[in-house]
C-alpha cells in the first residue's frame, strides 16, 4: 500500500467520484490514477468504489470505512509537512480561506490587509461559496479555515470558534413610512414586500424564525446572496430590505435609511472553523487571533487545545461575544 494510492482515492471521493477531475487536481494522468486505484483494491481484496461500467458512482460500505482512515493518515502526513515547514521558516507558506460573500466583502478586508502586511511571504487564497460548500472545504482539508454564520455545525469534523455576534438592519428609501415610526415592530416590517438573503445565507434562518414565532408570514419577493444587490432592488422600490448591519455604509448608502432591527431578531454568531486534528502553523493561529478580535473572552490558544467541539462550547458558555461594530481596529 502506497501513500499516493490513499491520496488518489481521497481526491476521487472529494470530487464526485470523477477520476479525471481528481487527476487534474493532482497533476497526474487519469489512466495512471485508475490503475493505482485498481491495484489498491486488488491488494486489499475488496472494492472501495461502486462502478457503473468504467465509471465510479459511489463507495462500498468497506470503502467508506477505509476512506475515513485514509483521511486521518493523509491529515497526519500533512501535519508532518506543516511541522517541518514551521521549523524551516515560520513566516512563509500558504493560507486558504473559504467564506461567504458577506464576510469577504464587509468583514475580512481589514483583517486580510493587516495579515498580508505582517506576513508578506504567505500566499493567501480566498474562496467564496455557500455556507455548506465552504464548511465542506474545511472539513475535507481543501481550506485551512471556513468562516461563516450558518451550516458549519452540520460537519462533525470541524472545530468552530465563535468570534463575534451581529444583527440586522431594515433598509428603506428616504421618505418611506417605516422611517417615521418611533418603534419598529416585526408586524410593521411584514406589512411590506421584503428583499433579503437567500435561505442558508447570512443568518437568514434567524430572520425566518423571528417572523414565525409571532405568527407572521411575510412576503419575500426577492432574494440574493449579495447585500449590494439587495440594496439595488430596494432603491428600485421592489420592497423593504433586510441585510446584515455590517453591510450598510452611511456614506455610500446615503440615499437609504438603515433602521436598527436588533430588538426584532436574535443575534447571529459568526465562527471560524478548522478541521479537527489539523496542525495550525503560527501564522494561521495569528490569523485566527486577528479575525476573532476578542480581547476579553477565551483566546485562540485555548481553543486549539480543545479536543472536541463540546469543549469549545463549554469554554465560551458564559462569554458575551463582541458585536461586530465594536470590534477593535486591527489596522492601527
Amino acid at each position: 500500500m502506497k501513500l499516493q494510492q490513499l491520496r488518489y482515492i481521497w481526491e476521487v471521493s472529494r470530487h464526485g467520484f470523477s477520476v479525471s477531475t481528481a487527476a487534474q487536481r493532482l497533476h497526474t494522468s487519469q489512466s495512471g490514477m485508475s490503475k493505482q486505484i485498481l491495484a489498491l483494491e486488488e491488494e486489499l481484496g475488496l472494492k472501495i468504489f461502486l462502478r457503473n461500467g468504467k465509471h465510479l458512482v459511489g463507495m462500498t460500505e468497506a470503502g467508506q470505512a477505509i476512506m475515513k482512515t485514509a483521511g486521518e493518515v493523509l491529515q497526519r502526513t500533512d501535519n508532518i509537512r506543516r511541522m517541518a515547514a514551521e521549523f524551516c521558516d515560520d513566516s512563509s507558506g500558504s493560507l486558504v480561506i473559504a467564506t461567504t460573500h458577506t464576510q469577504s466583502r464587509y468583514v475580512l478586508p481589514p483583517v486580510i490587509s493587516a495579515f498580508i502586511k505582517k506576513y508578506p511571504d504567505v500566499s493567501l487564497q480566498l474562496h467564496q461559496g455557500t455556507p455548506h460548500q465552504i464548511a465542506e472545504m474545511a472539513a475535507k482539508g481543501a481550506a485551512d479555515f471556513a468562516i461563516a454564520t450558518e451550516a458549519m455545525e452540520n460537519f462533525s469534523d470541524l472545530m468552530m470558534m465563535p468570534c463575534y455576534r451581529w444583527n440586522r438592519a431594515v433598509l428603506v428609501p428616504r421618505g418611506h413610512p417605516l422611517a417615521t415610526l418611533e418603534r419598529l415592530t416585526l408586524a410593521d416590517v411584514a406589512a411590506y414586500p421584503l428583499v433579503t438573503y437567500v435561505i442558508g445565507f447570512t443568518g437568514r434562518s434567524r430572520l425566518d424564525d423571528a417572523f414565525a414565532a409571532q405568527g407572521l408570514d411575510p412576503r419575500v419577493v426577492f432574494t440574493a446572496v449579495d447585500a449590494d444587490v439587495i440594496k439595488t432592488y430596494v432603491r428600485l422600490g421592489l420592497g423593504v430590505g433586510i441585510i446584515a448591519n455590517m453591510a450598510y455604509d452611511a456614506h455610500r448608502d446615503s440615499d437609504l435609511i438603515a433602521l436598527n432591527a436588533s430588538d426584532l431578531f436574535d443575534y447571529s454568531v459568526t465562527r471560524i472553523g478548522f478541521r479537527r486534528g489539523t496542525l495550525l502553523r503560527a501564522y494561521m493561529i495569528d490569523f485566527m487571533r486577528m479575525f476573532a478580535g476578542n480581547e476579553t473572552g477565551p483566546g485562540v490558544e485555548e481553543v486549539i487545545q480543545c479536543q472536541s467541539q463540546s469543549d469549545i462550547d463549554r469554554l465560551f458558555a458564559n462569554t458575551v461575544l463582541p458585536e461586530l461594530n465594536s470590534m477593535p481596529d486591527i489596522t492601527q
